[in-house]
């Protein structure tokens, strides 16, 4: 899909919409989708192909209580808000688009192999305790149980039943047949150049070769965020992350269940690829896969799970994580009328989906945002938030 376009018939230049969306990743699709379900006319600007950035990189986790680390005890209520979103959110999507996103409820286990990490693990275990997160500790035998290809090793184990996964992919492509099915405009292989901009008020976006108009424009371009608002310091940077498919017998998977070690996260799809992820780099936009890299994803797993030494190697890629200074998403208004923002998401960018799209769809149409995601606006960063050089 070069460029899809829905404008009933007028010309790409003469073209105006409700919203136009700048990024056609998960998030961006996301938001799309819901705002035509509330009635608004939209575009989807993609540079690449929809997909292509993080979300392709994505492992497709839904990992809530696995992910939660000392000193989140605000996006813990974001997080678990939108993995309570999931189920439906993909039932529905399904049904529309036709394409099956391989939701998978089989559970997350994370696994602790010396003694200090089962330690580390029980201090993990005894955090989602206090914060009134469902999980179950296991003993190494019943982890081995459940999945028996484990290393004899494994001293122990959370299980976190309400982790589950999608294929990103998946959601990529059946959120853009879905958009488009719903009459939104996409457009991939266009690069927003510049936003336009009357009386210090957003009121549209130009590419290379034509300029919209927009209502609302939505910047979620994840990593990429920051170029299009020039006199802003929107604080999102790439964290770079190598990772690597190997492809199992469909007949014997040597995993069945996402298994987390203090490494890696390791994530067995409907497809039969098992997906080995991720490495954490201040590279900033380096796309290279190095040695080194792949060497630590692969001897990790080995450490773990010794039968993908005999698995053959499917792909590797890189992706790009956007990253705040907090390590949380940047929802909502940022100070210029007529700009929106959602991005920062970084490692939780397929989680925060439906939560994303139901923020950003109900500030755009309602004029607000209900519920945990109001504590993630880019007023939070103080200063930082009041950075606009004259003339925005």
């Amino acid at each position: 899909m070069d460029k899809i376009i829905n404008i009933d018939g007028r010309k790409a230049g003469e073209a105006r919409f409700d919203a136009a969306i700048v990024g056609g990743g998960i998030i961006g699709l996301s938001i799309g989708w819901k705002l035509l379900q509330r009635g608004l006319s939209v575009a989807i600007f993609e540079r690449d192909q929809v997909g292509s950035g993080a979300t392709r990189a994505a492992t497709g986790m839904l990992a809530a209580t696995a992910e939660v680390e000392p000193g989140e005890d605000d996006l813990l209520p974001l997080t678990l808000a939108s993995q309570g979103l999931w189920r439906d959110f993909a039932t529905e999507l399904e049904a529309v688009s036709g394409v099956s996103v391989d939701y998978r409820p089989e559970g997350t286990m994370v696994v602790a192999l010396s003694r200090d990490e089962v330690d580390r693990l029980r201090f993990r275990h005894d955090l989602q305790m206090r914060l009134g997160i469902k999980s179950v500790w296991l003993s190494g035998t019943l982890a081995r149980e459940r999945e028996p290809g484990l290393r004899p090793n494994v001293s122990g184990a959370i299980w976190c039943e309400q982790d589950h996964q999608v294929d990103a992919r998946l959601v990529a492509k059946a959120l853009a047949k879905a958009f488009v099915k719903a009459g939104g405009a996409l457009f991939e292989n266009t690069k927003v150049v510049s936003l336009e901009r009357q009386g210090g008020k957003v009121t549209g976006l130009t590419t290379e070769t034509e300029t919209y108009s927009a209502g609302t424009v939505v910047l979620a371009a994840g990593a990429w965020s920051p170029e299009l608002v020039q006199g802003l310091e929107l604080p999102v940077r790439p964290l770079k992350g190598q990772s690597i498919a190997l492809r199992m017998d469909p007949r014997m998977p040597a995993l069945t269940h996402i298994v987390w070690t203090e490494q890696i996260h390791m994530a067995p799809k409907g497809d039969g690829r098992l997906i080995i992820g991720a490495t954490v780099e201040e590279r900033g936009f380096d796309k290279s896969n190095t040695a080194g890299g792949l060497f630590a994803l692969l001897e990790a797993a080995r450490r773990v799970l010794p039968g993908t030494e005999e698995l053959a190697v499917d792909e590797i890629w890189t992706g790009f994580r956007p990253t705040s200074l907090d390590d949380a998403p940047i929802l909502g208004e940022v100070g210029i009328e007529g700009l929106v923002v959602a991005t920062g998401h970084h490692r939780n960018g397929i989680l925060l989906a439906p939560v994303t799209a139901r923020a950003l769809s109900s500030l755009i149409v309602d004029g607000r945002m209900d519920g945990p995601e109001t504590a993630f606006t880019f007023q939070r960063f103080g200063k930082n938030s009041d950075r606009l050089t004259q003339g925005l």
